[in-house]
């Protein structure tokens, strides 16, 4: 049975080869973007360009695939290649170890992504980051605010203009109207935001892993279609 057999029952052979063909622009290797990067190695996409200055922490444990006691103070973007290789040895993976900012947002070529996905947690990079693929029209998805909440069913898929709860997504609307973006698919909770009174936020296994797998899915139909 090859990898991908009952996926292509799914979506045909010949999707499997389209996948096979996408190249994706990764930032954030986190709670989010971790699950996510993996369900597209799952599903069939062999192009990979992952960006995160991070390394895993014990406090990543708790939520973030690529943390466990055996990657303590590897680069998080070196774990997940090694992991995108043990399910696809096929796969192409170009890791940036680095912090992604409007002051270094040349060094990416976002022209030559098929898709843009934006899991970091900075306004500034994901102003920039939606900025820039919405420049050369490279479809884009953001992951908004998983911190602080406990109920992943209240995840929905949206435009960032139809949003609502979620602060972030308040201050990122203020922020694209100024820049002329009228459109942003993101992934957002409606679940108003738990107090734990510090700058720090609360997390779990079970809602940034969620919000991963379900940007995954919109990446998959999107290139799809």
């Amino acid at each position: 049975m090859s990898q991908f057999e009952r996926l292509s029952l799914l979506i045909g052979e010949e999707n499997i080869h389209k996948l096979a063909e996408k190249k994706v622009l990764i930032f954030g290797i986190g709670g989010v973007g971790g699950h996510m990067t993996e369900t597209l190695a799952r599903s069939g996409i062999t192009h990979f360009t992952l960006v995160d200055k991070d390394v895993v922490e014990e406090s990543n444990i708790n939520r973030q695939l690529v943390a466990d006691y055996s990657t303590l103070g590897k680069a998080k973007v070196e774990v997940m290649k090694a992991r995108i290789l043990s399910i696809n040895p096929n796969a192409e993976v170009d890791t940036k170890v680095m912090f992604y900012l409007p002051e270094n947002e040349n060094e990416f070529d976002f022209a030559s992504y098929d898709y843009v996905i934006d899991c970091v947690d900075t306004v500034s990079a994901k102003l920039s980051i939606i900025k820039k693929a919405k420049e050369v029209n490279v479809p884009v998805i953001s992951a908004l605010g998983a911190g602080n909440k406990m109920n992943p069913t209240e995840l929905e898929v949206s435009d960032i203009y139809k949003t609502s709860v979620d602060p972030l997504a308040k201050v990122l609307r203020h922020e694209l109207k100024k820049l002329g973006v009228k459109s942003l698919k993101v992934v957002y909770s409606k679940e108003t935001p738990i107090d734990v009174n510090g700058r720090t936020p609360g997390s779990n296994a079970f809602v940034p892993s969620t919000m991963g797998i379900i940007i995954a899915s919109e990446v998959i139909k999107d290139l799809l279609k």
